[in-house]
């Protein structure tokens, strides 16, 4: 596509939504006075992160005290605003403090944006903000509001909806947003009984032999489905209620780790039905504290920072926990990227802590400190890396 290259960073987590960037070059020192090209002022808190199209940078963005939920396109030369398009949703939306609304991130094909802006819908534009289509998707409803981010895969757009009552899975025609297919996973429902239950995991496509598979994290359950049909391939349980992180993928093993005091699950993904007794290989049942943000997998080892700031690698054969340290003041819901030779992860105070994947010791090579409040996770295109703060979007890049 003529606005689109291989630099671009489409989707939250980069290219395959894993969390690895093929970026080589990126500045590995910044600060509020050091490597900035330029920073933007915004008007309202949000979780959602940047994607980069060519040259653009789109955030999805709830302004203070407003009605709007709006998907902003910027230039990435200067950080000119060039246009703002989304919907008014004038109801009150459920939410915590601590996950402001439009907490999903746009996904783009290089030609189209598609935005998730929760209850007010589902909505697709072109490059110039023309809008192509919109669906009206029902509303959220979930004392802690939603999180996952759409996903494009060939010519659907596959969204896992939810947390709450009215939780599902959907396709939708990338070209006019008809609807392809929806399921209902009996878990990821919330009720009186347990209305904390759900799933703001983002899901993962995983080539598996001639065919690709979804991977959806659900309460309870890591399923495995077709993205054309939504047809059962496989599932795995030993999971706990909440899920926020997406499936890892280490060669034909799959990870999947739950959130608050949750399990984390290693299955071998080959076969049909519920591999749970057959081909899961290892089960962490001692709950982590919390983990929000994703890990990556660099090789065998897998490496993530929890909620409370301790970072952990282990070994996905295995399941052994080959390091874990604590990261000072490392408060953390940012997914962890695996770029240039190296691991980056963003702190809530706004610092990007600087790792080797190194699986024998924890090792940080830099503490990159912006200031700011942040539960984002950084875009890196094109010697770039931009990071969206409580305050502001950021270019990072070396300067000449």
């Amino acid at each position: 596509t003529p606005d689109a290259t291989a630099d671009d960073w489409l989707q939250w987590r980069g290219p395959l939504g894993t969390g690895i960037s093929e970026e080589t070059g990126v500045p590995q020192k910044w600060s509020q006075t050091e490597n900035i090209r330029w920073k933007v002022k915004l008007d309202g808190e949000g979780n959602s992160s940047p994607i980069v199209v060519g040259s653009k940078v789109f955030i999805t963005h709830a302004p203070t005290g407003s009605a709007q939920r709006e998907l902003r396109c910027y230039d990435r030369s200067d950080g000119s605003l060039l246009w703002t398009k989304g919907a008014e949703y004038a109801e009150k939306e459920i939410t915590h403090q601590t996950n402001p609304l439009c907490a999903s991130s746009p996904v783009s094909d290089g030609e189209r944006i598609v935005a998730w802006f929760g209850s007010a819908g589902l909505y697709c534009f072109d490059l110039n903000g023309e809008q192509r289509w919109k669906v009206e998707t029902g509303k959220v409803d979930h004392i802690w509001g939603y999180g996952s981010s759409p996903i494009i895969y060939q010519n659907l757009v596959l969204l896992n909806f939810g947390p709450g009552v009215n939780s599902y899975v959907a396709a939708f025609s990338l070209k006019d947003g008809a609807e392809v297919w929806r399921r209902t996973f009996a878990e990821q429902v919330s009720s009186k009984h347990e209305e904390y239950r759900g799933s703001w995991s983002t899901p993962v496509i995983m080539p598996q032999g001639n065919s690709e598979t979804l991977l959806l994290s659900m309460p309870d359950r890591l399923w495995a489905v077709s993205p054309l049909t939504g047809e059962d391939r496989w599932s795995c349980g030993g999971l706990s209620k909440l899920l926020y992180t997406s499936p890892l993928i280490a060669g034909d093993l799959v990870v999947s780790m739950a959130g608050y005091n949750g399990p984390a699950i290693a299955v071998r993904a080959e076969g049909t039905g519920d591999l749970t007794d057959t081909r899961r290989v290892w089960l962490h049942e001692k709950g982590n504290p919390q983990r929000v943000g994703s890990g990556v997998v660099v090789g065998e080892h897998l490496y993530i920072l929890n909620e409370p700031g301790i970072a952990w690698c282990i070994h996905v054969p295995t399941g052994e926990i080959t390091w874990k340290e604590r990261l000072d003041g490392a408060s953390s819901w940012s997914s962890m990227t695996a770029v240039d030779g190296h691991l980056q992860v963003t702190t809530m105070k706004g610092s990007t802590i600087l790792l080797q994947a190194d699986p024998t010791a924890c090792q940080v090579i830099g503490i990159n400190e912006l200031g700011e409040m942040t539960r984002a996770t950084p875009a890196y295109s094109n010697g770039q890396i931009f990071i969206r703060t409580y305050q502001h979007l950021y270019c990072i890049e070396e300067s000449q």
